[in-house]
């Protein structure tokens, strides 16, 4: 396993670990936060990608989801 890999899986623990713990304490963004470093991690893993680009895609695709909802406002 490739050092990437070996990171994407650490990763994908403390993901899980801050998760269980916005659970215990009903925080949404720890829900959330960990939610989201647990996909970083397993993508990461799963392909060795840099984590910065696997970030700044998901960026790319929120931003992508958000501008018909902008549209369809107006």
């Amino acid at each position: 396993m490739n050092e990437r890999k070996t990171e994407g899986f650490m990763q994908r623990m403390r993901g899980k670990v801050k998760s269980a713990w916005g659970d215990i304490t009903d925080d949404e963004y720890d829900k959330f936060g960990g939610n989201v470093d647990q996909l970083v991690g397993w993508v990461k893993q799963k392909t060795g990608e840099a984590e910065d680009s696997i970030r700044e895609r998901l960026r790319k695709m929120d931003e992508e989801e958000e501008e018909p909802a902008k549209t369809e406002r107006m």
